[in-house]
């Protein structure tokens, strides 16, 4: 008998970090968050941290209540959630599309990045550890 080969699949993903930009005239940002988005296993979800003192060295007058409420928003549209309104009833591809486009508000998406991983779950913890801290 043959020896058993185990196989890993390796699945395809995209992600975008989320940056909060409190004066987009300086073009400065910090990294709050990480959006994976997985089509072969249906999954799309966002992790964030939100350091506030370094947000606030950056501009003092940040309005942090904003900032939450964005990357709240984000996990709304992400978890299908009603209060997201339209953006919320899209299938999954097209929500990630509408979180990947720039919009002009204090949370914007980074350019689109991809790899590979076996478990997209956790490569969302790892780059949100690696990219946001």
């Amino acid at each position: 008998m043959a020896p058993r080969r185990w196989v890993v699949t390796r699945l395809a993903y995209q992600y975008v970090v989320l940056r909060c930009v409190p004066r987009p005239d300086r073009e400065e940002f910090l990294n709050v968050g990480v959006v994976v988005y997985c089509e072969e296993q249906g999954f799309l979800d966002v992790a964030c941290h939100v350091d506030e003192e370094r947000l606030r060295a950056l501009d003092p007058r940040v309005d942090l209540a904003q900032v939450h409420a964005g990357l709240a928003f984000v996990g709304a549209v992400c978890a299908a959630d009603p209060a997201a309104g339209d953006a919320a009833e899209a299938p999954l591809g097209q929500r990630f599309g509408f979180l990947r486009a720039p919009r002009s508000t204090v949370i914007q998406p980074g350019p689109v990045h991809g790899g590979l991983t076996t478990d997209p779950p956790r490569q969302l913890e790892h780059l949100l550890e690696r990219l946001v801290g």
